[in-house]
């Protein structure tokens, strides 16, 4: 499967990503997970149906994208108009999406407010977009903005350390504990920079801090039901519920899944954590291209033949 850079210009420097599969392919975009980059699908990609065009992207202050600019937030919104500057930027009209953890977040939001524009949705390890208890939402949003203003009051060489490449994996697998060896080394060939006397991580420590984008359960349900894609929702046993950074948000999965099940969406779990499809893909990618072949090709044939 061939595979190609991608580079989308934005307002304050570029979107950067890799593109796998044939120029006329049917186009599958592909959305990492936080404090991850496109390197994450390395390992599934080869193994979908190769009739597609798969075009993964380094989400905003990922991998080797450009950090927003100085002052500016990281949420929800401003990822899926990232996903927007780059569907337009390459004239998509319609077309899938696949989206891991956070990247799932951002494949749902676009798909509630392209619906025209998505045809199939594929989320692993996302169980939707999580609310936040409202007797949590004040204390969460300061904790956000209080990381933003010492962040801002920190020097450069403060802002960024550096690293030889073996404490860098050191740090990586520290951090991620259920990425194989193999993996860490896929994340960080885009997850480093080369800099005097070492490297640095590329991403934008600023996708560190507190999201101060909260919505309650009624707005995550409302933006569920506006989806109009085909939805394969793939969970793992020892996956995203089992590390949330906010365990209050728990009580919300079981809500958000049985909406899906009630609108006729597929829900499959099988073993493995959070980074399943980066650590063993083989696993996850009968599902995937099953329901890709199912969704996608089928029904395009099928319009085909009624034309």
């Amino acid at each position: 499967m061939s595979v190609s850079e991608l580079c989308v210009p934005v307002p304050w420097g570029e979107i950067r990503g890799r593109v796998w599969g044939p120029e006329h392919g049917r186009p599958v975009l592909c959305l990492h997970g936080w404090a991850d980059n496109c390197g994450a699908f390395k390992t599934l990609i080869p193994l979908l149906p190769k009739e597609f065009r798969y075009i993964a992207v380094d989400l905003v202050g990922h991998g080797l994208s450009s950090h927003r600019p100085p002052g500016d937030f990281y949420s929800l919104p401003e990822y899926v108009m990232d996903v927007l500057r780059v569907t337009d930027a390459l004239q998509l009209r319609k077309f899938s999406v696949i989206g891991h953890s956070m990247g799932g977040d951002a494949a749902r939001m676009f798909s509630a407010l392209y619906p025209e524009m998505v045809d199939a949705l594929v989320l692993l390890d996302n169980y939707g977009i999580l609310p936040t208890d409202s007797k949590e939402i004040c204390k969460v949003v300061r904790q956000g903005m209080d990381q933003t203003l010492q962040f801002e009051k920190k020097t450069e060489e403060e802002k960024w350390r550096v690293y030889t490449y073996e404490k860098a994996v050191e740090r990586l697998q520290a951090a991620n504990p259920t990425l194989s060896e193999r993996s860490v080394h896929i994340l960080l060939e885009r997850g480093l920079v080369q800099v005097e006397g070492g490297f640095v991580f590329s991403r934008d420590l600023r996708v560190n801090f507190k999201n101060i984008m909260r919505i309650s359960l009624e707005q995550s349900l409302e933006i569920q039901s506006r989806i109009q894609a085909s939805v394969l929702a793939v969970l793992t046993d020892k996956g995203f519920d089992k590390i949330l950074s906010e365990p209050a948000q728990r009580k919300f999965t079981s809500a958000l899944l049985e909406d899906l099940k009630n609108r006729n969406h597929t829900i499959v779990r099988v073993p493995g954590d959070h980074h399943v499809h980066l650590n063993n893909p083989e696993v996850i990618a009968p599902f995937v291209s099953d329901f890709l072949r199912t969704k996608v090709l089928s029904q395009s044939i099928n319009r085909q033949h009624k034309l």
